[in-house]
């Protein structure tokens, strides 16, 4: 069973407790109340018993104490207790009287003062019974925690060893196209980069600019064969490559031109990049000509939106965003500080 194997649940943990506490009940009152008012005293017992402790870390603790409402926990607890005194002595004689007495017994007020007693002695037991609770339930998320993270490196194994033989399988590919077609077997290199880039440098929270220059220029070479005609590309880099900075922030302004900047049908495509360090930021600009699909449908669409949103949350408001038609072209410009 779970419970003896320690994986028990928080629920079978307390049917186990109320079990606990049934049998000790039952065990005390056997010797001198006989079988029958025993077993009928111990149920009358552990369901008030449940009352009190339920009462207070299911109702009274949301209510009153967790929203800081104190004097009214207080006054709340106080006339909870003593209903429920009031209530277990007066259904105990009852059963007593009914059941069980030779001649009737009143109720009397020393009786109920010392059920109460007892109840209040259950009420701050029940906080005990809730930090148990709160431990048992943390113990078991820490386990369920390590087991996750357990299984997600497992998975994290498993899932490279595919890209890697990919990556193998790739080069094996590119040595044998060199002899052939030198030009294939380098887009073959550059697509590897590509592919390498994404499994090893994309999970990190931060990447060299040169890292990640030289994954835009392998983008660019590829995209390039896609498209008819010859494009002018210039690729403006003054910039210290060392720098560290965020993966993939680049990207979306390199991709959008490329979905919407250029014009298949037009032999003259010129596209200008531009990363610029100065004064502790990168300035990255592109810039291409415009023509009619790309006026109709702009570049600010869902990339632009998550990048913004990205970088909101790596950057708070210490950067500048912008991608907007001027004139033939359509610029985009984007400001960051570099550490």
């Amino acid at each position: 069973m779970k419970i003896f194997s320690g994986q028990a649940s928080p629920v079978q943990l307390q049917w186990l407790l109320w079990g606990f506490v049934f049998l000790i009940n039952f065990i005390s009152m056997l010797p001198m109340d006989g079988l029958v008012q025993a077993a009928a005293y111990t149920i009358l017992n552990t369901t008030f018993y449940a009352i009190i402790i339920y009462g207070n870390i299911h109702f009274l603790l949301p209510v009153f104490y967790k929203r800081e409402r104190l004097m009214p926990y207080v006054l709340a607890s106080i006339f909870f207790l003593a209903l429920v005194g009031i209530t277990r002595s007066y259904l105990s004689q009852y059963v007593y009287n009914l059941y069980f007495a030779k001649e009737y017994t009143p109720l009397t007020t020393k009786s109920i003062v010392y059920v109460s007693a007892a109840c209040v002695v259950i009420y701050v037991l029940s906080f005990v019974f809730r930090f148990a609770l709160d431990y048992f339930k943390l113990k078991r998320q820490a386990e369920e925690i390590i087991a996750e993270k357990s299984l997600a490196e497992l998975n994290l194994l498993k899932s490279q060893v595919q890209p890697h033989f990919l990556f193998n399988t790739l080069n094996n590919i590119y040595y044998e196209a060199y002899k052939e077609a030198p030009r294939t077997a380098m887009l073959i290199e550059r697509l590897s980069e590509i592919m390498r880039y994404f499994v090893d440098e994309s999970p990190r929270e931060e990447v060299t600019l040169g890292t990640e220059i030289q994954f835009l220029e392998n983008y660019i070479a590829l995209e390039r064969i896609r498209i008819r005609h010859e494009i002018s590309i210039t690729f403006i880099q003054n910039c210290r490559k060392e720098a560290g900075i965020p993966p993939m922030l680049l990207m979306t302004f390199v991709e959008n031109i490329f979905k919407h900047g250029i014009d298949k049908s037009n032999p003259e495509n010129a596209v200008t990049i531009s990363l610029v360090q100065e004064n502790g930021y990168l300035l990255f600009q592109t810039q291409n000509l415009l023509h009619d699909k790309q006026a109709a449908t702009g570049q600010s669409g869902f990339g632009i939106r998550n990048l913004h949103k990205r970088l909101s949350l790596l950057f708070g408001s210490n950067y500048e965003l912008s991608a907007q038609p001027a004139g033939k072209y359509f610029n985009a410009s984007l400001k960051i500080p570099l550490q």
